[in-house]
Formats: structure tokens, C-alpha cells, sequence
């Protein structure tokens, strides 16, 4: 029994592998840290996940404005600025736990399980439970889950494709290694378990593959550079507020008030948006069999221009499938499928061409008395029966052996189209040996029977995906290990036009501008290996293409890993699923498609967010330094700004739900600032007027005493404030203006819904009908709720408003009617840029877009 340091294992040819390690031995060695548990990759620990979520930069500042109205007593105010915030770390974090959850899943779903010798016999485990110096048993078809070398007595044909990207089966002798992340295809053996867990070839690969990394979408910077100049503009006029509220001797209490209503001003409720809106688009994408790991992956690949593709398991399942039979000799063409089928079947070291072949032919095994199994080696494989022998290989390494005209023609007009080719044959003397004196294998004199010709198995729909992908304007690129002359007569099955294949060969030797007009000339390129397939990507992304990586093997991940979008197969390697943005649960390009629609119905929703919250921003910053410049108190409280979300925040959250998908629109910005412009100046002028009006009004009655009784118990009860108190006409009028302004700008900010989603040509004058007329409904709606809650005591109070006041709908409704007016006429009339002088010719009028 093997005891001591696992390398004391010699491997030493013509002996017979050791007995393995025993159950005490193998808890021992797992104890000591030797045990296969490698460190899993992207997935963020769940408190990572709520840290970063929770404690961004801007919940950060709402934090600290929560605090100190918390220690201020102003417990409603507290609430509304910390609120959004909450909100908005919750719905990302759930969304990054839920991805989190389900990829563990699929990953302890597609673990398999492992053979390995425990005092002296076979037991099956899981990879997890495998230790350093354990001796593990491989047949076809096992995943050689540790690094080491084959044991004496074994040869094994590997499949390395996951590793290196190249198909083909290599043959490994006694004293090889084996390395993690392959595949055994063929033949029989054991491998000592050397380098284990984290010290593997597939981990070591991955060492900076695993490192936390997202790229920022379009979107994304163009959201962060709207919020960034706000928060300067915000800070600017902040510290001029604030001096100004110095001067004054403002009380503690007065500047966190102020403080708070000035951070409102920041958008935040625009990152809630995009979590809302990144969180439905990853659930529907993943209704379709796209799980999105990385929450804005489900937008950026809306923007994706080209998709480099692997090969192997991407394109392809990795199976292979018979395409033809064609006698070639006296045996009639019936008679020569059922004897292929029957060699399939007969075969005791399986691989992927004979299970393609016994499961597509007809033939029931046979006694077998001799065989010689197939190796990358010798390239053909014989049975001897009671009939004779039979010998299936590669044309050119039977070729000197057979008799009778050449097959090159045949073989030639068949590989041209990247199918694989093989002879049946049979030995012409029924008697010849397989092997020669020394035991090596050796071919007989041979009769060509047929042609055995199998081609890679396209996954379903991936001729229908590409021809999608090329219909919407996104190139495809198929970047492999394998052959270039293959992967191009592949591509062309699959529905592309490959032209020259590309060998990865010649690409090593290229500047950079040359391997840019290779690669921008070029459709398939074979021979990459992966440090070229990330040199690709870099390339494409230097050109300024948004780029898309698809793969399933480690070797793909470090390109994954480089792409603005990351998509692994599910089926493929799990260090290339923990690396990736996207996974396809269902091993399908077709549902990336869904996820591309998603990405583009949520730029079109959130562009059009943008502009309604950006234009209720602009408009309370107009507002509060005219106001405050004129000195007639600070125009909004805390609580105020919280009517954001229901005028702003709650019907974005509709408008973006109901989005049509568009494509990418380069003019967002441009679009952003000509309708942002006139509607929060137009509006600001409009609100600050009414504040004015109501706010010199109620100061003039209060001092004249001309303020009915009813009225003034009431402002008592919402300032708080004795009328006897010196400070209470200026509060009673502060609030008594406050609430006629939040009043109109939360009417016009309904109102501003009609202008970007028109259900009619009347309302027109900023964009055209789309023949929805929800919008419509849902500012109907809200002007309800709106009016409604005006007359509830509660609705009120929290939003530090009076109740419903005949004084204010006598000003707000008639101002209301003017603003619509005139707000329609500079859209209708583009009076903003003509006054730039952006304008188009004269005599185009009507909507801009």
C-alpha cells in the first residue's frame, strides 16, 4: 500500500499501476490542506456583494445627510434621503446574489465524478474529494480533474481541446502528464494525482483570469458624465448657498436641511433606474437560457458590434455525427454500413468516432479475438473476428497497404469541405497478423471496402443565429485551436463567408497596424492560441469595436476575460463560466439574441428616463438659486425632493418597462441637453414665479392680519410654529409657496411624459406618436393620485405640504396651460437652436426626430 510522499511513485514502463492510497491515508492528506479545492473564480463572497453595493460613493453621502438629520430629529427627512439609496444597493445586490446562486448550481450540477484507487479498489468521488499523491482510474469519456503523469501499464488518448483549443486526440504514454481541464477519449489507464487544486495547470492558467474586472457599458459613462457635472454644478452653487445661509446666521438644523435638499439634487435615482432596469432585462435574458453574472452585461451587448467565437463546444457540441458511407469496393452498400456498425459496437476502447458510428449504423457487436485500439499515434484501429480482419484509419496512413485505384480524389473533394474521412478496409489474407514479432502493431495487406466520412456536429440554430447576428449588423469571427482549413470549411456550414483562413502561425511576427488590417480583413483564423485570441480581441477593441468573446474553454478565458462581454457555454469549462459576464444555460448563441433585445429596449427606456429626471434636476436647481438669490427663504425641504420619486421615479419605471427596442443612438447626449434645455428653464421660470407670488402674498396677509383664522391654525399645526412666534410668518409663508411649487413642477413633470411619448399629433412637438397610448394613461393616472393625495392629511404632512388650498389651483392649473403652450412651441418651432444657430433650413418644421 502506498504510503510516504506521493512522488515516491516511479513510473517505470511493463510494471502495473500501485494500489492507490488507503481512506485513513487520503483524510490525512486532505486535513493537511493536499486536497483538489481550487479557488472558485469570479463569484464575489455574498459580503462582498453587499459591501460594494451598499457602501458606493453616493449612498455614502446619503448616509452621512441621514445621519445627521437622524441626530436633528427630522426623522421623515432622514428617511426620504437615505431611502433611495437602501433601495437601490438592494436590487443590485439581489441581482448579483441571484446570478451568484445559480451559477454555484450549474456548477455543482455538471461536476462529474471521479474514479480513484482506495486500498487497492476502485471508489467514485467527486473532484473535491481527490488528494495529492491519490492514484485515479481514466476511461473514455472521465475529465482528468489534477495534473500528473500516466502510471505504468496505461495509454490514454486525451482531448485538450478546453486547455489549447485544438480537437484532435493526443496519445500519452507511461511517464506523461495529463493535465487538468482534459478529457480521456480513448483507451485506458491510471494517473497519479501530482499537482492538485490551486497548483493545477487549469488554476495556474486562471490566476489573473479570476481577478474582478467590468468594463463600464456606453451608457454607463454617459450616465456617470451627466451625474458627474451636476454634482460639480451641485458643489458649486452648494458652497455659494451655504456662505450666503452663513451670513444669514442659519441654524444648524436649517443647513442639513439645506444640505440634503442640495445632494437630492443629484440624480441618484437614475443608478436606481438602471439596477431596476438591468435587474428585468437579466430575468427576462435568462427566461431565454442567458444567465447574466455581470448586471450591465445584459446592456452592453446591445452594443456589441462583433463576436469572436471558439470552435469546439461553441459552434460545435464536440460530438461528431456520420455524414456518408460510400462503398468503395465489392461489399454492397447495405452490407458495408452494417459491418462498420458492427466494428463500432464490437470495439472495447470507444472514442467519439465509434460512438457516432454505432449510434448511426445499423450492426450488433461481434467476438472480438484481436484488436488494436485506435491512437493518434497509429491513426487506424483494427478487429480480428471470425471473419477476417477489419481495419477503419486515415486515408493516407492505409493508403500504402490498399489495393486498387486511388481514393485521393474522393478524400480530397470531401476533407475540402472540412469533413473527416476515414477507410474501412479489410485485410486481404483473413490470417495476416495485427502485430509483428516484438508485439508493435503493424497493418496488413488491405481491401478498401468504403469511405466513412463524419463531420463536427453544429450545435442547433447556429446557422440561424449567425444569419441573425449578420441581419442586425454584427460580424462574426471564428477564433480556433484547430485547423484553419477546417475551422473555414466549418464556418461555411454554419452559413459564414469565411474567405482565406488566417493561421495564428503567421500573426505572432505583426505590429499592430498589421495584425488591425489582418484582422479587419479576415473572418477565420486557425492555430490561436490563447494569448492570440487575447491579442485579438485587443485589437478589434484598439479599432473601436464593442466586442463580444464566446467560448467554453480555459484557454478562451483570458479573451473573455479582455471583451467588453464575456459568454460562456454552460457545458464548457467552469473557470470559463466563473470568468464570463454571460452563460448560456442552454449551450445556445440563439439566446443571445433575446439578450441583445433586452440590452436595446433598456437603452431606449433609460434614454428616455434621462431626460425626464434631468429636466426635473435642472429645473430645482434653477429654481433654489432663484429663489434664494431673491431672499425669499430656500424653496424646498427634504421631504419635498422625496416627491421625486413619485412624480419622476415611479413612471421612468413604466416608461422604461414599456421601451421599444431601438439601436445605440450615438446623439444621446445631444438629444439629452435640446430637450432638457428649454423644459427645466421654461419650468423653473414658471415655478419660481408661483413661489414668489405665493410666497410675498401670504407674507404681506400674515403681517396685514388678513389671513382667515382657519388657515393660520393650520399652518400652525404644519410649521409647528406659534403664530405669536416672531418666526412664524416666514415659515407659514416658506410652506404655504413651497407647496404651490411642488405642486406645479410635479403636474409638469406629468405633463413632460406627453412631449417624449405623444398618444396623439396634437401633443407632437418633441418626437412623433409610436401609437402607445399607456404613457397617456399613466399621466392620467398620476394627475389622479397627485390631486388625490393633496386632500389626504397624511400625503401631506410627510411631504411637508399644506392641504389642498383653492389659492393654489387659482395659479397652478392657468399656469400649467401657458407653460404646455409655450414648452410646445419651442420644440414645435426649435427655438433653441435656432437661437444657437443648430436650426435646420427654413421651412422644416415639426418634431426633430
Amino acid at each position: 500500500m502506498q504510503t510516504g510522499d506521493p512522488m515516491s511513485v516511479q513510473v517505470v514502463p511493463g510494471e502495473t499501476a500501485p494500489p492507490g492510497l488507503s481512506r485513513e491515508e487520503a483524510e490525512a492528506r486532505r486535513r493537511r490542506g493536499e486536497g483538489n479545492t481550487a479557488t472558485r473564480g469570479s463569484s464575489r463572497s455574498y459580503a462582498a456583494v453587499l459591501r460594494t453595493n451598499v457602501f458606493s460613493f453616493f449612498n455614502l453621502i446619503l448616509f452621512v445627510i441621514g445621519a445627521a438629520l437622524l441626530a436633528l430629529g427630522r426623522y421623515d427627512d432622514a428617511f426620504t434621503s437615505v431611502g433611495l439609496g437602501l433601495v437601490n444597493a438592494a436590487i443590485s445586490a439581489v441581482q448579483e446574489i441571484r446570478a451568484k446562486r445559480k451559477l454555484d448550481r450549474l456548477q455543482l450540477l455538471s461536476r462529474g465524478r471521479v474514479t480513484v484507487v482506495r486500498d487497492g479498489r476502485d471508489v467514485e468521488v467527486v473532484p473535491d474529494q481527490v488528494v495529492r499523491g491519490d492514484v485515479l482510474h481514466l476511461r473514455p469519456g472521465d475529465q482528468v480533474v489534477v495534473d500528473g503523469p500516466v502510471l505504468a501499464g496505461g495509454l490514454v488518448e486525451v482531448d485538450e481541446s478546453l486547455l489549447t483549443g485544438e480537437s484532435e486526440a493526443l496519445r500519452k504514454e507511461p511517464g506523461e502528464d495529463l493535465l487538468s481541464g482534459s478529457h480521456c477519449v480513448g483507451g485506458e489507464g491510471h494517473q497519479l494525482a501530482r499537482d492538485v487544486g490551486a497548483a493545477s495547470y487549469a488554476s495556474r492558467l486562471t490566476t489573473d483570469v479570476r481577478q474582478a474586472s467590468t468594463d463600464s457599458t456606453p451608457l454607463q459613462r454617459r450616465i456617470g458624465f451627466v451625474v458627474r457635472l451636476v454634482m460639480v454644478l451641485v458643489g458649486l452653487m452648494s458652497v455659494a448657498i451655504l456662505a450666503q445661509a452663513g451670513l444669514e446666521g442659519f441654524t444648524l438644523e436649517r443647513v442639513v436641511q439645506t444640505t440634503a435638499v442640495l445632494s437630492g439634487l443629484v440624480p441618484y435615482g437614475l443608478f436606481f433606474l438602471v439596477a431596476v432596469a438591468y435587474t428585468v432585462g437579466a430575468a427576462r435574458s435568462a427566461a431565454h437560457g442567458a444567465l447574466v453574472q455581470q448586471v450591465n452585461a445584459v446592456e452592453s451587448v446591445s452594443n456589441v458590434d462583433v463576436v469572436c467565437t471558439d470552435k469546439t463546444g461553441t459552434l460545435t457540441t464536440g460530438r461528431l455525427t456520420l455524414a456518408e458511407v460510400l462503398p468503395v469496393g465489392p461489399v454492397p452498400a447495405a452490407d458495408v454500413e452494417e459491418l462498420v456498425g458492427s466494428m463500432a459496437a464490437s470495439t472495447a476502447a470507444g472514442n467519439l468516432t465509434t460512438t457516432a458510428l454505432a449510434g448511426a449504423l445499423p450492426g450488433e457487436p461481434v467476438v472480438v479475438r484481436d484488436e488494436v485500439p485506435f491512437s493518434s499515434s497509429l491513426r487506424w484501429s483494427a478487429l480480428r473476428t471470425e471473419d477476417g480482419v477489419y481495419v477503419l484509419g486515415a486515408p493516407d496512413r492505409l493508403a500504402p497497404q490498399l489495393s486498387g485505384e486511388p481514393l485521393t480524389e474522393a478524400v480530397a473533394a470531401r476533407t475540402s469541405q472540412g469533413l473527416r474521412v476515414l477507410v474501412a478496409a479489410r485485410a486481404v489474407d483473413p490470417a495476416a497478423p495485427l502485430r509483428d514479432r516484438t508485439g508493435r502493431a503493424r497493418l496488413p495487406a488491405l481491401e478498401p471496402l468504403a469511405l466513412v466520412v463524419l463531420a463536427d456536429e453544429l450545435r442547433p440554430g447556429v446557422p440561424e443565429a449567425i444569419a441573425r447576428f449578420a441581419a442586425d449588423g454584427v460580424d462574426l469571427k471564428v477564433v480556433s485551436g484547430d485547423d484553419p482549413a477546417t475551422v473555414a470549411a466549418l464556418a461555411r456550414q454554419a452559413g459564414l463567408a469565411a474567405g482565406e483562413p488566417v493561421s495564428g502561425a503567421g500573426l505572432d511576427g505583426l505590429s499592430d497596424a498589421e495584425l488591425d488590417a489582418v484582422v479587419a480583413g479576415s473572418t477565420v483564423f486557425g492555430r490561436i492560441t490563447p494569448e492570440q485570441k487575447e491579442r485579438l480581441v485587443t485589437t478589434l477593441r484598439r479599432r473601436g469595436h464593442h466586442v463580444a468573446m464566446i467560448g467554453d474553454g480555459v484557454n478562451d478565458a483570458r479573451a473573455l476575460k479582455r471583451a467588453q462581454v464575456g459568454v460562456a457555454m454552460r457545458s464548457g469549462s467552469a473557470v470559463t463560466r466563473d470568468v464570463a459576464d454571460i452563460v448560456l444555460t442552454d449551450d445556445s448563441l440563439a439566446a443571445l439574441l433575446p439578450a441583445r433585445h433586452e440590452g436595446r429596449r433598456i437603452i431606449s427606456g433609460i434614454s428616455t428616463s434621462m431626460q425626464v429626471f434631468l429636466a426635473r434636476v435642472g429645473t430645482q436647481g434653477l429654481v433654489i438659486l432663484t429663489v434664494t438669490m431673491l431672499g425669499l427663504g430656500f424653496p424646498y425641504s427634504p421631504a419635498q425632493v422625496g416627491l421625486t420619486l413619485l412624480t419622476v421615479g415611479v413612471p421612468t419605471l413604466f416608461l422604461t418597462s414599456w421601451a421599444r427596442p431601438t439601436a445605440p443612438d450615438p446623439h444621446l447626449l445631444t438629444d439629452l441637453w435640446r430637450f432638457v434645455v428649454p423644459a427645466m428653464v421654461l419650468t423653473a421660470a414658471a415655478g419660481a414665479a408661483l413661489y414668489a407670488y405665493h410666497y410675498t402674498t401670504l407674507l404681506d396677509g400674515f403681517e396685514q392680519s388678513r389671513v382667515p383664522e382657519v388657515v393660520v391654525a393650520d399652518f400652525e399645526r404644519y410649521t409647528g410654529v406659534s403664530s405669536d412666534d416672531v418666526a412664524f410668518t416666514e415659515a407659514a409663508a416658506t410652506i404655504g409657496a413651497q407647496t404651490a411649487l411642488s405642486t406645479f413642477v410635479s403636474y409638469a413633470a406629468f405633463l413632460l411624459i406627453l412631449f417624449l411619448r405623444p398618444p396623439t399629433r396634437f401633443f407632437a412637438s418633441w418626437t412623433r406618436p409610436d401609437g402607445d397610448r399607456r404613457p397617456a394613461v399613466l399621466v392620467l393616472a398620476l394627475f389622479l393620485a397627485f390631486s388625490g393625495g393633496l386632500f389626504v392629511p397624511w400625503f401631506t404632512d410627510w411631504f411637508g405640504l399644506t392641504h389642498a388650498a383653492d389659492p393654489v389651483f387659482r395659479t397652478v392649473l392657468p399656469a400649467l396651460v401657458v407653460w404646455f403652450a409655450l414648452l410646445s412651441a419651442v420644440y414645435r418651432f426649435r427655438v433653441l437652436e435656432r437661437a444657437l444657430g443648430l436650426a435646420a433650413p427654413a421651412g422644416e418644421g415639426g418634431p426633430p426626430r
